[in-house]
């Protein structure tokens, strides 16, 4: 009986690791291959890349009069779109949130702005008391 348990758990180590280097050479050969298939592709990318270099250089070079000025316009009408987008985009977030602060639906940083209008009102009280404390120390005294 302890031979046949003996067998049978060898038989299921050699089974286990046979499955095991299948597993692993499964592994391998799919990396290889998409390995292989990437760099092939990065080859012939390069090559087109280089062709296509070759091919347009003495066409930009000939055209370059009006093309870099035509580049120049387009980035220029790209970057004012992109700033008028991205200015719209703050003022309507800004609108919203001013619509919702005026609602009382309390949105993100509302606590700070209270808490720096109070600081402000709390200030300009204050000033205000030294002011008429101050001019009242420097008019002339009329009950003498």
């Amino acid at each position: 009986m302890a031979h046949h348990q003996t067998h049978y758990h060898q038989s299921h180590y050699q089974q286990h690791h046979q499955q095991h280097l299948a597993h692993k050479v499964a592994k391998t050969t799919t990396a290889m291959t998409i390995g292989g298939s990437l760099m092939v592709l990065s080859g012939l990318t390069l090559v087109a890349t280089v062709i296509g270099l070759v091919i347009a250089t003495p066409v930009l070079v000939i055209f370059s009069p009006v093309i870099v000025p035509a580049a120049v316009t387009l980035l220029l009408i790209f970057a004012g779109f992109l700033t008028s987008s991205g200015v719209g985009a703050t003022a309507s977030f800004v609108f919203h949130w001013m619509y919702r602060y005026a609602t009382g639906k309390h949105p993100p940083g509302a606590e700070q702005l209270d808490r720096a209008r109070d600081k402000i009102s709390h200030a300009a009280w204050d000033i205000k008391q030294k002011a008429e404390h101050f001019a009242h120390e420097q008019s002339p005294d009329t009950r003498t």
